[in-house]
């Protein structure tokens, strides 16, 4: 950008309000942009002089946004924060009042996204001084539902200038809080309204690939895997394939959620986007080496926890008893397995088991269906079923 002086900035921003330019607008007011780098932008007291160029209603908007540069430029992120918050208030009021239109929405884009990153900001540095943490960003949260009520009340039924276009955009960015924040409840509504909005599949494809790996992150939380699978293809297949950032950042999810439905995943895929620490444990799922299995999950603990995903990934155990219960039964060639067999195949594996540990394991592979048959306490045997006693995992899916 050339650079131009504040008086020229607030005229350029004069012509775009009044010419109804919101992309151009908006522009203009991110923290994002170029102009928000030089100093002669960071203004502490800018009234006067915005006043002198700009209608009511943006002057506002502009006057919170030169506040906020001032703060940020001087390091002083939970002022900037509360200066940005009062910035996206004032737009949801402005924004209500522009009736049967919306070519304001990458204005609330932008204002949006930003109060959420200073929030960000802010967050850090209330949690150096010992504050309640995520409360920043929970109030955040809270200024960016004003602007999704604002858009979830229009209830014209014309596509083009609704505002209900601008929903989705506002649900990914409480996807981020709330998740960063760890109240994923606060997500069921959101989610219910995008699932019965009749513009579900107008949004743009970056923003369903966003809702949709969030909500995928959340079913697979809540233990529905197959929901997950379904999110999460549709977030990896859809991501544009220069984002490899992205792409992997999906993948980390989708494949714990796919192994636990009985996928394997490709070497190659896992290599492209280096998430090569899911091979090994691959194969040791699939072979049933559960001591490999507890060394991985220890060699890898700091990134499963940094991913969120330890508990899940932890849950393949189950699989990996599964597979090693099906070599037995193979090298056995009995359908009555003595659990004595099973209990030594697990401590031979490094498992710290006894007979009744055994029979739980077996229990709980029999009560998922992992395995068909029951156990006979009086014989001490695992009785299978003579018909495919341990069912592919994708006929469970």
């Amino acid at each position: 950008m050339t650079f131009i002086n504040l008086a020229q900035y607030l005229q350029i921003i004069d012509r775009s309000w009044r010419g109804q330019d919101g992309y151009k607008v908006a522009q203009f007011l991110s923290l994002r942009h170029e102009h928000s780098r030089y100093p002669n932008y960071q203004q502490e007291h800018p009234e006067s002089l915005v006043e002198k160029f700009l209608v009511p209603g943006i002057d506002e908007l502009v006057t919170f946004h030169l506040k906020v540069l001032y703060y940020l430029g001087k390091g002083d992120y939970m002022e900037a924060y509360q200066q940005q918050s009062n910035m996206v208030q004032v737009f949801a009021k402005i924004f209500q009042s522009q009736k049967e239109e919306n070519w304001s929405l990458p204005i609330m884009y932008t204002v949006c996204t930003d109060l959420r990153l200073v929030a960000q900001k802010a967050e850090k540095e209330r949690f150096r001084a010992t504050e309640k943490p995520g409360e920043i960003l929970e109030k955040a949260a809270e200024c960016l539902m004003g602007c999704f009520r604002v858009c979830a009340a229009d209830n014209r039924s014309g596509e083009e200038d609704t505002k209900r276009l601008g929903m989705l955009a506002l649900v990914n960015q409480l996807f981020k809080v709330y998740f960063r924040i760890n109240k994923l409840h606060l997500c069921k509504p959101l989610i219910r309204a995008i699932e019965s909005s009749p513009f579900k599949e107008s949004f743009p494809l970056g923003q369903q690939v966003t809702y949709r790996y969030f909500v995928g992150r959340k079913s697979m939380y809540d233990s529905d895997y197959k929901a997950a699978d379904e999110y999460l293809t549709y977030a990896f297949e859809n991501c544009h394939r220069a984002s490899r950032k992205n792409k992997r950042l999906i993948l980390i999810y989708l494949v714990p959620v796919k192994m636990l439905l009985g996928y394997i995943p490709s070497k190659k895929v896992l290599e492209k986007y280096d998430v090569l620490q899911f091979w090994e444990l691959v194969q040791a799922v699939c072979q049933g080496d559960l001591k490999l299995f507890d060394q991985l999950m220890e060699k890898h603990e700091s990134f499963f926890i940094k991913c969120g995903i330890y508990l899940i990934v932890d849950k393949l155990k189950i699989v990996a008893y599964r597979n090693l219960f099906r070599k037995v039964y193979l090298i056995l060639n009995t359908h009555q397995i003595p659990v004595e067999s099973l209990m030594n195949a697990l401590q031979f594996l490094g498992q710290d088991v006894d007979l009744d540990e055994t029979q739980c394991i077996v229990a709980n592979l029999i009560y998922e269906g992992k395995i068909k048959g029951y156990i006979s306490h009086q014989h001490r045997k695992v009785v299978v079923s003579k018909q495919n006693p341990f069912p592919p995992l994708t006929s469970l899916s």
